[in-house]
């Protein structure tokens, strides 16, 4: 397989793709351009090639007020969480970049605080996130529950922790609403729960009640982007697949961005 910086950036156009139900044309007010990054759970590689391609094709589409917006699950079961936190930090200096909070910071946050939490945190993938940080492997083994709590207190720099605490729960603009795992049917987006936001899942995804705007959103892996009348997935299992996708919006039109790298399995054999 091809490495990530030899490959070509994947744009393709998307057309076709609303059902019957949508009532009207969602769009991003006129001088304004978005773009939508999936789920990358630790994959440190794949953000370093998205910021490019983004960068990129940014700058090829002419003059707009650009804004970038991550989806949350930036940490967890890839082996670099600490490195895509400080890459999304850095580029948040440099362009308008905005951040949701996915359910695994939300763990991640919880775990300081207690030994239930830390425990449900490890099994699903907060292991690879605290050994990103100065925890070797050997000492991380042998500490209990409690006296990893006390380790992460003292090796994840506290820069990191406000960067997580300071995540949003829901950013709207125009006629799209991005979230990172959905929104409760039948709720005004006013009254939505940060629990629903960060957790939800069959109760939005297989929901089709019409509405006015178009949900994006990360948290359910699929293999392909779903691109829908009343809901975007863009979640192709960055941490695995090695495929993280990312999507851009300018008035009507909307292009998919594709960085892609090893799957995790590959990776962890280097």
């Amino acid at each position: 397989m091809q490495h990530i910086g030899t490959m070509f950036t994947k744009l393709r156009k998307l057309i076709g793709a609303a059902s019957a139900s949508a009532a009207t044309v969602t769009s991003i007010p006129a001088g304004e351009r978005v773009y939508a990054i999936g789920d990358i759970h630790g994959r440190a590689d794949l953000m370093q090639d998205m910021i490019d391609r983004i960068d990129a094709d940014d700058a090829t589409r002419g003059p707009a007020q650009t804004t970038v917006i991550m989806l949350g699950d930036l940490v967890d079961r890839g082996p670099d969480s600490r490195g895509v936190i400080t890459l999304a930090r850095d580029w948040g200096l440099r362009r308008t970049v905005r951040y949701l909070q996915g359910n695994h910071e939300e763990m991640f946050m919880a775990a300081f605080d207690s030994d239930s939490i830390l425990r449900h945190f490890l099994r699903h993938g907060g292991r690879e996130t605290l050994l990103s940080y100065p925890i070797p492997f050997e000492e991380y083994q042998q500490t209990s529950l409690t006296e990893l709590r006390l380790l992460m207190a003292e090796r994840v720099p506290p820069e990191d922790i406000a960067f997580i605490a300071a995540m949003e729960n829901m950013i709207q603009i125009g006629d799209y609403v991005f979230v990172h795992a959905g929104i409760r049917p039948g709720l005004p987006l006013d009254d939505q729960s940060p629990a629903d936001l960060r957790w939800i899942r069959s109760d939005f995804l297989e929901d089709d009640t019409p509405r006015d705007f178009t949900v994006v959103h990360g948290h359910t892996i699929t293999t392909d982007p779903e691109v829908l009348a009343l809901r975007i997935g863009i979640d192709t299992g960055a941490f695995a697949s090695g495929q993280l996708t990312a999507i851009g919006l300018e008035g009507t039109d909307r292009w998919l961005i594709t960085a892609e790298g090893m799957p995790a399995d590959e990776v962890a054999n280097m």
